[in-house]
């Protein structure tokens, strides 16, 4: 079977460095060698909030980020969820394959159930793995780049696939993940990079907005710049950054600045990461809220018409 590329994101709101360096990168690269298919998974907002909130403005700046990272419409099936009925059709057999017990114990729904705004956990996140599931398997995905962050749900999907095959018929391919460059880049607090904690660097910030970031961002107080991770978590992590933008190691980023200390360190990283950006941003202004309709609608189409065929096979293999 020709390797399949499945990957997205939820448009909860814009995208960041480390989602570039996780996933992102690997996808432009990706497209030019497999097909692949990009899901908006706007259904997927509300696994753990109560509101999916500007959902139609996130979806826009989403694609929009897609677009400006290098994305190509005329080589990706980029589509949105809710556009896909066929893929929440998908879920009810899937769901019957794993068990409660198997769901609890996923470390990312353990994760983002820690960090969810909702007073009381919905069965909808329990259920997240599987919605991924239907999400992998409609097109027959065998590769699916990820963040570490991400890899429990790939097994999920290869649980649920395996004991498909098993019960009923060989439909399904068992995916693998792809990690990224970087696949966990921490945030400028030192914790996990993220949207919602308010501590990631977006790939549409603008210069000044980027270079007010990073000042805020932890370090120490020795002057002597080195790389210690384990010792210098919070220095560490803005060397890593820089090494990503500039294609060094940070070993020798840190060696440039010696001992130049903090404020010598954030601003290489403000001028490596303003100068990685500055192409990302051009073409984000290149493109308008018309362009995005038009991806989505054309790429809709063409994962409804996949999805259609998959959910036949599906029944066919399970006697309805």
């Amino acid at each position: 079977m020709k390797p399949m590329v499945l990957t997205g994101d939820r448009p909860t709101g814009p995208l960041h460095l480390g989602h570039y360096f996780g996933t992102l990168a690997n996808r432009v690269r990706l497209q030019d060698v497999h097909p692949m298919y990009v899901l908006v998974a706007d259904y997927q907002v509300i696994t753990d909030r109560d509101l999916p909130g500007e959902i139609q403005s996130n979806i826009t700046q989403l694609l929009l980020d897609y677009l400006a990272v290098g994305l190509d419409p005329a080589k990706v099936t980029i589509f949105q969820h809710s556009a896909i009925p066929e893929l929440n059709q998908l879920l009810l057999p899937f769901l019957s394959l794993v068990s409660v017990a198997e769901l609890g114990r996923n470390p990312t729904v353990k994760d983002e159930i820690a960090h969810s705004s909702q007073q009381a956990v919905s069965g909808l996140m329990f259920t997240y793995p599987v919605h991924q599931a239907a999400d992998i398997l409609f097109c027959k995905g065998t590769l699916v780049p990820v963040g570490k962050d991400q890899l429990p749900h790939v097994e999920v999907t290869r649980l649920v696939a395996r004991r498909f095959n098993e019960r009923y018929a060989e439909v399904f391919p068992l995916p693998e993940a792809m990690m990224g460059e970087q696949p966990l880049l921490k945030g400028l607090d030192g914790d996990k990079m993220s949207k919602s904690r308010g501590n990631a660097i977006t790939l549409s910030a603008t210069e000044d907005e980027t270079a007010a970031l990073i000042r805020k961002a932890r370090t120490d107080s020795d002057r002597l710049i080195t790389f210690d991770p384990e010792n210098r978590p919070e220095v560490a992590n803005l060397l890593t950054l820089a090494g990503l933008c500039l294609k060094r190691s940070p070993q020798d980023v840190a060696d440039e600045i010696g001992d130049g200390g903090a404020a010598s360190l954030k601003r290489l990283v403000t001028e490596a990461v303003n100068e990685f950006l500055r192409p990302i941003r051009k073409r984000r202004q290149e493109h308008t809220a018309d362009d995005v309709r038009m991806v989505l609608r054309e790429g809709n189409v063409r994962a409804r018409e996949r999805a259609v065929r998959t959910l036949d096979e599906v029944r066919a293999a399970m006697g309805f």
